[in-house]
């Protein structure tokens, strides 16, 4: 997962609060509207008469919540606080009044000291001015306290504290009074969508502030938080950096364990939001959210419109949450009701599960015959390369990062490992018969394109099946044969890519691999390959010299001189392994 921090433009602290607050208006004036002089927002459809006014709120620095939330059918205003704070009770007052219709305010919010009080302050003060005002409290993370005792009032100090499952029950508050529902009918589902709500967390690296220099809080590198709360608050156990399927299965397991009895009505339904704490990719957390959707399934469950983005965030803080709601009939019909704000929006659904049980299989992979235990040479030679590509996969990413994104050693690692599965299945035939390893190279080709992806798997590919297609119309091998391949090769892959020699590619590896080959092209294959490959690897090596011409690289500028190419030296770790692999 992501533990890279995260670069932002600088912040003023005195006004941060202010200054995004203000921009969040700008931005969505036609959903919501600043309070005016007051650190809140209200929706643009706000006051309506004779509904119930749901207003939720907490500090900032964990958008979306909480004005991030604010429109038709979720919210009705948002109270917002300075970073990581409760706003005040005079705040949470002024905006309770600007949402009033008159029929009522629902106060939600996250069980956090601050909060309760100021929020409690401000209903006091709303009730004795005669506003009727219930105030449902979320307490959804499991790793912050034992489960809440039913019949027994929340406790701020001892009691589960709120985090992404706050999501969930705003979401039921806010279609409850967008049908109609009085204040007691609203706040008994929003209770309800919390008795009914578990969220777990875990934590790779902590955030800074605005205007802070250092972290607030720091994760040990290599380490997982488990239960980490949404301010640094302590989680149950440091463990070892996870695998996206580990963290998965932790995430899963402490839930489970957790989950409440499920309602009356209950079907196995769940809402499911695998949350985002505001540094990991998107990308990263659908990965994790491919075990979560498994395992969830496999213990019964049926997650229904599943959520995977940021709800609850901690600034730059790497991490993610995993929150299950259990649903009945009513709680999914106010789940899947239309929804309208700056941060989600939720369109009626016609059906309650979009996924069939199983995911969605991919392709069905071609069929692997088993190949001859003599060992076939195409074959052969690209295990050969992919073990020893795969040992400098890391030194291949750093030279690719210096000038470029950092991924040719994974992407080419990758590519090799489809082209060796792809190779096995299509080579058949003799081991001294170059077709057989011919239509091996051209189906190897084509995989680790596919397999690899970018720049670099489409040149590669193009080398392994250009010269698989010469091999595939000759009869018998020789160092000729193999030096009219790598000739074919070698043009296909300047036409390709559009390099020439000099140009700091893998051409400028490649050429003079070709060029010792023809030279030698009378010798034997074995030694002939193997002092082509000492040519190509000592050219690989003086590319450090050259400046990138084409390509990414190329807009680098001289950032890579001094470095080899990585494209250069991989191909010349690919030739050198088929040359020992002939010299066996």
């Amino acid at each position: 997962m992501t533990t890279t921090p995260a670069a932002g433009p600088g912040h003023d602290p005195g006004t941060f609060r202010e200054d995004w607050l203000e921009g969040l208006a700008d931005a969505y004036a036609r959903t919501v509207r600043r309070v005016p002089d007051t650190y809140g927002v209200v929706g643009r459809h706000a006051p309506r008469p004779g509904k119930v006014a749901v207003v939720i709120g907490g500090g900032s620095g964990h958008y979306p919540a909480f004005a991030g939330l604010v429109g038709p059918g979720l919210a009705d205003a948002a109270a917002v606080g300075d970073v990581f704070a409760s706003p005040s009770a005079e705040q949470v007052y002024r905006t309770a009044r600007a949402a009033d219709g008159g029929a009522g305010v629902l106060f939600s919010y996250g069980n956090y000291a601050g909060d309760v009080m100021h929020f409690g302050l401000a209903a006091r003060r709303l009730a004795a001015e005669g506003v009727d005002v219930r105030t449902v409290l979320v307490t959804d993370d499991v790793a912050s306290g034992p489960p809440p005792v039913e019949g027994q009032p929340v406790d701020p100090s001892r009691d589960r504290r709120g985090v992404a499952g706050d999501f969930f029950v705003f979401k039921v508050a806010g279609a409850a009074a967008e049908r109609g529902d009085d204040l007691a009918g609203v706040a008994r589902l929003a209770a309800r969508a919390n008795a009914l709500t578990r969220t777990f967390g875990a934590a790779f690296a902590g955030c800074t502030l605005p205007g802070a220099s250092e972290p607030l809080f720091t994760v040990d590198a290599g380490t997982t938080e488990l239960g980490m709360g949404i301010h640094g608050e302590p989680g149950l156990r440091t463990t070892r950096h996870l695998t996206a399927s580990e963290l998965a299965d932790a995430l899963v397991d402490n839930l489970l364990r957790e989950l409440p009895a499920p309602p009356a009505g209950g079907d196995g339904r769940a809402a499911v939001l695998l949350n985002g704490l505001g540094r990991t990719k998107y990308e990263e957390m659908f990965v994790v959210y491919r075990q979560v959707n498994r395992r969830l399934r496999a213990a019964g469950l049926r997650p229904h419109r599943p959520e995977v983005g940021e709800f609850v965030t901690s600034f730059d803080m790497a991490g993610v949450s995993l929150s299950v709601m259990l649903l009945d009939d009513e709680l999914a019909e106010l789940y899947d009701a239309p929804c309208d704000t700056p941060a989600f929006r939720s369109l009626p659904a016609d059906h309650d599960d979009l996924r069939p049980a199983e995911s969605v299989p991919a392709a069905p992979p071609a069929p692997v015959r088993t190949a001859p235990s003599t060992g076939l040479p195409a074959t052969a030679a690209l295990q050969a390369a992919l073990d020893l590509i795969a040992a400098d996969e890391d030194e291949l990413g750093r030279l690719d990062a210096v000038a470029g994104d950092g991924d040719h050693g994974i992407g080419i690692v990758r590519g090799l490992r489809a082209a060796v599965a792809a190779a096995r299945a299509a080579e058949p035939g003799p081991a001294d018969d170059p077709r057989s390893a011919g239509a091996a190279l051209l189906a190897a080709g084509l995989a680790l394109a596919d397999a690899s992806g970018g720049a670099s798997g489409a040149l590669y590919g193009t080398l392994l099946a250009e010269t698989g297609a010469v091999l595939a119309k000759a009869e018998s091998y020789s160092t000729a044969l193999l030096a009219d391949a790598v000739e074919a090769a070698q043009r296909a892959v300047a036409e390709l890519g559009g390099a020439q020699v000099g140009d700091k590619t893998m051409l400028d590896a490649l050429d003079p691999f070709r060029a010792e080959l023809r030279a030698r092209a009378a010798e034997p294959l074995p030694g002939a390959w193997k002092a082509a490959a000492q040519a190509a690897t000592r050219a690989a090596s003086a590319t450090a010299d050259l400046t990138p011409s084409r390509g990414r690289a190329a807009r680098m500028g001289s950032l890579g001189h001094g470095h080899p190419d990585a494209g250069a030296v991989s191909l010349s770790l690919l030739v050198t392994a088929v040359g020992d692999h002939l010299n066996r």
